[in-house]
């Protein structure tokens, strides 16, 4: 299939894109490069040395004679996003190219205010270059697990079968997000569903879990493709921060009591979710959804299974409570379904000890590139 992933230059997209070359895809990364300028912004980096787009792609096509063209612009630029479409016919359309972190979109107004244009405003963008240039195109639409928040009932898959005063009828799952990139998210995936339901466009919304690995088949290929590992308090996951605090001899910081409990998947699985949702496609006019995770855990949990990993290499690692910068539940119910991947033949890779194994052993090679006083949150809610 012709296949753009758009933000393919992230630690989502870039694996990926790799991941549906080497499946025989034909496959176009588009980005404006932005995670690289949040870098410079945030005076931060990955602890992974990562090398350019450009020459990531060349080296791709040097060890397996494989063509990634990549087109480095914004989907806020329709004139843009119109050309690559004439350039590329895509069968499907990939949308990692959002801003992704949710402290980022709560700085300050500015902030708010750019996360939600950046992302609801491209993704319209595409909705429209679908409609216009490429209708039969399937867009795979990158979601969030956060848009549901954390409710008293199981969360289904997108939808849910209410009876209210003797009638039933089956509606979209009522969302809770906990962040202004959340509500982003959850804009989006109304303008999905509306755009399926009158342009007749094909969709599935990949509600994510928060996803934790480095390597996959085709990163581990040569050092030049070796993917990024975000620490700081804005765009690191918790498992990423306790990771390096471990590997730098800084207590494990747990926000409140460490009983928020979110679902994650390994980067092995985000690749593969991605390839299975390509190539079983959305029914025309159909919007999908499918949650994309393998387990949830608990943030005490996650610092619990660190800590036991850095005391087998020798690293003197103690947890320490913060107040909790987010405005959040810390104590919830939380039940949720993922059937519909495994259905389509999703085979999880897990986390355990020999995965933390690996990214810890990681951290260690690179520690030197952590810039420590950007470990510890920032920025609160409040």
């Amino acid at each position: 299939m012709r296949i753009v992933v758009a933000g393919g230059d992230g630690f989502c997209g870039w694996p990926t894109a790799l991941h549906l070359s080497n499946q025989g895809h034909e496959v176009s990364i588009v980005d404006n490069l932005s995670r690289r300028k949040w870098d410079d912004e945030l005076h931060s980096n990955s602890v992974t040395p990562i090398a350019s787009l450009e020459d990531r792609v060349e080296k791709w096509k040097e060890l397996t004679g494989k063509e990634i063209k990549t087109f480095i612009g914004d989907l806020n630029h329709y004139d843009f996003l119109r050309e690559v479409f004439r350039q590329t016919e895509p069968e499907a359309f990939v949308h990692f190219a959002e801003q992704r972190s949710a402290p980022y979109s709560m700085i300050d107004r500015e902030h708010a205010v750019f996360t939600q244009q950046n992302n609801v405003i491209g993704n319209l963008n595409v909705l429209y270059a679908i409609k216009e240039l490429a209708p039969e195109c399937h867009l795979i639409k990158l979601g969030t697990m956060g848009e549901y928040g954390a409710p008293n009932i199981d969360i289904e898959e997108g939808y849910i079968e209410i009876e209210h005063n003797g009638r039933k009828d089956v509606l979209p799952y009522p969302k809770q997000p906990g962040s202004f990139y959340h509500l982003s998210k959850v804009h989006d995936s109304h303008n999905i569903m509306f755009a399926c339901k009158i342009w007749g466009i094909r969709a599935t919304d990949l509600n994510q879990g928060i996803v934790y690995g480095l390597h996959t088949n085709e990163t581990k290929m040569d050092p030049m493709l070796v993917n990024r590992v975000d620490y700081d308090g804005v765009f690191g996951t918790a498992l990423n921060r306790f990771l390096i605090q471990a590997a730098t001899g800084h207590d494990l910081t747990v926000y409140g009591s460490g009983k928020q409990t979110r679902s994650f998947l390994n980067i092995e699985d985000t690749v593969r979710c991605v390839q299975i949702a390509a190539e079983n496609p959305a029914d025309k006019g159909e919007f999908r959804v499918f949650n994309q995770f393998t387990e949830y855990f608990s943030v005490k949990e996650l610092a619990d299974k660190v800590q036991k990993i850095a005391k087998e290499k020798g690293l003197k690692t103690e947890i320490a409570y913060l107040e909790n910068p987010r405005i959040e539940p810390e104590d919830h119910y939380y039940h949720a379904v993922n059937t519909r991947l495994r259905e389509l033949g999703l085979e999880p890779h897990l986390l355990t000890d020999e995965v933390l194994h690996d990214i810890l052993q990681t951290v260690i090679e690179h520690k030197d590139r952590v810039i420590k006083e950007n470990v510890l949150p920032s920025i609160t809610w409040k």
